[in-house]
């Protein structure tokens, strides 16, 4: 594959796009190294070349050579979904290339490349369940059958692989089966559309990529027919589908967690390009709802193991979250969205948690096994799977990861917008055109200290600005301090050599939760920066259950030090209460009366660690919220 001139990332809106800020060209960013250049590196390294022998193991690559083949028989997994798996692999690849050149990625995507365009059909449909099980079941299973959804992940593949290395050879395909899509969806007798969705974000960009209407006209359409009860009867209720009111009167999220969230994300893009403002507004009234009353601490998302759905406001248990990786990833492509069509910081902060505590803590430090449930309490027995029969997560987390450069910096007219900090050389334009660099060294998250050097910084003013997270406590540019929120402003004539340092704290501080939240109330939490810390069986005291331990709040949290078999991660020291438990012995309740006055047996170590490590050293309990000591009959 030969390499293109330049790479504008996942998501690259048109010029006549309502946004208040613009990707920069992903070409043109690089992370040098640091927590997030470390978990690119290891997805590099190990987790592609995983996932290459996985889907092979599965059967998920030999499916599409028996459609190749016109098979009839064979087909492995029960799963109708699994060309999807490939797709997200296939995007990772490309992000990955695009990043930095790798002769043997570029032969994997090749050879990927090469069997699906095999394996598709003349008329230009490809889904290998329907070809090799089933040819009769083409669009008859629109609630479950997942074939627009597959068709959504193959889409932005294949505009992936044309931006990052150059080679249109699967936007070829993708176009060949959306215009299919389209002449029976819009031009057609189907009048339905897909219970997953998925294709509306990738149809936006396909438009993006290629200049065609047909395909914003087919993501409106398939977007404005969700709402009116078309799955009314089927497996699960209206709302797992989000098909209980139309999208542009939708204000509160609900439903199946990704599903849900992906929609969100393909609404927010349509907005971008159509400037319906009516899909923006439902867009933020549904952010707000999630963000205010629906996400976990971790930012993840997805409280119910039933139906993988989203709860009611504050129904936020820990040790029956789901929190599915799938729903982190989500959330954040919606938030991103949203960041470049309002340029509000809030959506940066909701994606810097998620980042580093809802979605981090779906790969294991050695980049081999994944979490698809994210549990905010374990009792034990939790641990990463090498792979799942569904593999939606593993894949996903590899194309987040392979692109996640693309989620630092923005431009506008004002000038450039740093939303992640991390070590990074950043390459892109000033508001006149001209080109400018600048370098970031700093070890956040670990480290507050941020400093940015200008290399070039052209001829014109134009506008630096620095995301202030809103948990920082204390914030300072160049010693100045500024309020936690929003951006830090610095308008300048920049030239090589000017420098700006920002300090954030990121000294460890107890949260308390919102009283609503009646599974955690009378609990505390531990954050250190940006990062939810957890207590892992695995660091107590000999003897000491997790169950037990209590916070005491009366001793300040210090530093732990480095945790060597989490890679050196920085740990929180704490003070830890154990209960007297003289009357309970194996009973559940006792009457009120029966409890001894005083309520401590000693205190005990507690050592805390980032929550998006834990189930590393082995299956032991872990928590994220902790009982105050202060909160209880003491």
């Amino acid at each position: 594959m030969r390499s293109a001139e330049r790479v504008v990332g996942g998501v690259a809106p048109t010029g006549s796009a309502r946004l208040r800020l613009r990707p920069v060209d992903a070409s043109g960013v690089h992370i040098l190294g640091g927590l997030l250049g470390d978990r690119q590196q290891v997805n590099r390294d190990v987790t592609l070349h995983r996932g290459a022998a996985e889907l092979e193991l599965a059967g998920t690559l030999e499916n599409l050579r028996l459609a190749a083949a016109g098979a009839r028989t064979g087909h492995r997994g029960r799963f109708v979904f699994k060309d999807s798996d490939v797709y997200k692999w296939l995007e990772a690849l490309a992000w990955e290339i695009g990043r930095q050149p790798s002769p043997e990625l570029e032969r994997l995507a090749e050879d990927t490349v090469a069997l699906i365009v095999s394996a598709q059909d003349p008329d230009g449909y490809l889904n290998s369940w329907c070809q090799v099980v089933d040819p009769a079941w083409r669009w008859t299973d629109l609630e479950q059958g997942h074939e627009l959804y597959c068709a959504g992940h193959l889409i932005q593949a294949a505009v992936a692989l044309e931006r990052a290395t150059g080679d249109p050879t699967l936007l070829d395909v993708a176009r060949r089966f959306a215009d299919l899509v389209d002449e029976v969806f819009r031009g057609g007798d189907q009048s339905g559309t897909d219970g997953h969705p998925e294709i509306e974000v990738a149809l936006v960009e396909l438009y993006r990529a290629t200049g065609e209407p047909r395909y914003l006209e087919l993501a409106d359409t398939l977007t404005s027919r969700r709402g009116h009860g078309q799955f009314a009867g089927g497996r699960f209720d209206l709302r797992y589908y989000q098909d209980v009111e139309p999208v542009r009167a939708m204000h509160t999220i609900y439903g199946h967690a990704v599903r849900a969230l992906y929609l969100a994300a393909g609404v927010t893009d349509l907005y971008a390009e159509t400037g319906d403002d009516a899909l923006l507004e439902a867009m933020l009234h549904q952010w707000d709802d999630l963000a205010s009353t629906k996400t976990y601490l971790t930012g993840g998302v997805g409280s119910r193991h039933s139906d993988e759905s989203i709860g009611d406001p504050h129904e936020l248990p820990p040790d029956r979250a789901y929190c599915e990786t799938c729903a982190a990833i989500a959330s954040i492509m919606w938030s991103w969205r949203l960041l470049l069509v309002t340029g509000e910081s809030r959506f940066a902060d909701l994606i810097e948690r998620t980042l580093y505590n809802g979605f981090l803590s779906g790969l294991s430090l050695d980049g081999r096994s994944f979490f698809y449930v994210n549990p905010l309490q374990s009792r034990g027995g939790h641990r990463r799977q090498s792979w799942d029969p569904v593999a939606c997560c593993p894949p996903n987390i590899m194309r987040l990861l392979a692109s996640l450069h693309q989620y630092l910096v923005t431009t506008s007219d004002a000038g450039l917008q740093l939303h992640q900090y991390a070590p990074t050389i950043i390459r892109a334009a000033n508001p006149a055109g001209e080109p400018i660099e600048l370098r970031v060294d700093t070890e956040y998250p670990w480290r507050g200290h941020v400093e940015i050097e200008v290399i070039a910084g052209g001829s014109v003013p134009w506008t630096l600005a620095l995301r202030i997270p809103d948990w920082a406590r204390e914030a300072t540019v160049d010693g100045d301090a500024v309020p936690a929120g929003g951006y830090a402003e610095l308008r300048r004539e920049w030239t090589a050599g000017d420098r700006v340092a920002l300090e954030l704290d990121v000294s460890p501080r107890l949260t308390v939760p919102n009283p609503r939240v009646d599974a955690v109330r009378g609990c505390l939490a531990i954050e250190r920066g940006p990062i939810v810390y957890c207590i892992e069986q695995e660091d107590l005291e000999e003897g000491v259950e997790l169950a037990d331990v209590r916070l005491d709040t009366a001793l300040p949290l210090e530093d732990g030090g480095p945790v060597a078999a989490l890679g050196g991660v920085p740990a929180v020291a704490a003070r830890g209460i154990l209960p007297d438990l003289d009357g309970w012995e194996r009973r559940e309740y006792l009457d009120a009366r029966e409890l001894p006055a005083a309520g401590r047996n000693g205190a005990t170590r507690i050592v805390a660690v980032p929550y998006f490590t834990w189930a590393n050293r082995g299956k032991g309990a872990m928590r994220v919220w902790i009982p105050d000591v202060g909160g209880g009959r003491e």
